[in-house]
């Protein structure tokens, strides 16, 4: 299988069926059947679970895991990667934000020879005070700490080959930071602009208190650097 999308669903009924309807036209037009999308219902409580289900039992591409409580973007995004089956696994937001219509694109840079390519919301639809200025900060910031250059961490937009991330143990919300894990085993990462839609439906999930996390996960980042990719006699 060529294609495996992993998408977090966290009270996101009103948003999957647009979503859905749209993923399966852009990526039937571009791979036919070879592909899947693994939907993870990270413990909605808004009819998701049902609405996914039925998804499910009427489209053979659809697969579903559910959660029985919320754990985060992180852990329900790595729920996906650990089912995925394709070559090449593609992180998307549940909610519309991100564009279907730009995954062909960001594959495509793969096929030039890189492991990574990151999406990059270059003109985010996003509150500039809540959202875009602390994105700014944030992403000069995990820059600064890994040594690697991105203007858009948080973009859950990415494609990935199957074997830079297949395995690999992420909590938090260190999702954003896999280019980083991938870059330091080696991986040729690149970014590229894509679209980004303004949520047409529920709630931002992120606030002050997200981008507070992030900071302490950068924390755990800098520990990685220093010690864990290093020999172990460092710890004595």
């Amino acid at each position: 299988m060529k294609i495996s999308l992993s998408v977090p669903v966290y009270n996101e009924r009103e948003a999957l069926m647009p979503l859905f309807e749209k993923v399966q036209r852009v990526m039937r037009a571009h791979y036919g059947d070879d592909w899947e999308i693994i939907f993870v219902n990270d413990g909605s409580h808004d009819g998701s679970e049902k609405l996914l289900d039925d998804l499910a039992s009427k489209n053979p591409e659809v697969k579903v895991v559910h959660f029985r409580r919320n754990f985060g973007q992180t852990a329900a995004m790595m729920a996906g990667f650990d089912f995925a089956q394709g070559e090449t696994i593609i992180p998307l937001d549940g909610d519309g934000q991100n564009d279907p219509e730009d995954i062909p694109r960001i594959v495509a840079k793969l096929d030039e020879g890189y492991e990574v390519c990151s999406g990059w919301r270059k003109d985010r639809q996003d509150n500039a005070l809540q959202r875009n200025i602390p994105s700014i900060f944030a992403n000069k910031l995990i820059s600064a700490v890994s040594g690697v250059e991105l203007h858009d961490f948080g973009c859950s937009l990415k494609a990935y080959r199957t074997e830079v991330i297949k395995g690999v143990r992420l909590y938090g919300e260190m999702h954003r930071f896999l280019p980083i894990y991938a870059k330091w085993h080696g991986a040729r990462i690149t970014e590229l602009p894509v679209n980004h839609h303004a949520r047409k439906t529920g709630h931002s999930k992120y606030g002050l208190e997200r981008v507070l996390k992030v900071v302490m996960d950068l924390l755990t980042v800098r520990f990685m650097d220093r010690y864990m990719l290093k020999p172990m006699y460092l710890f004595g």
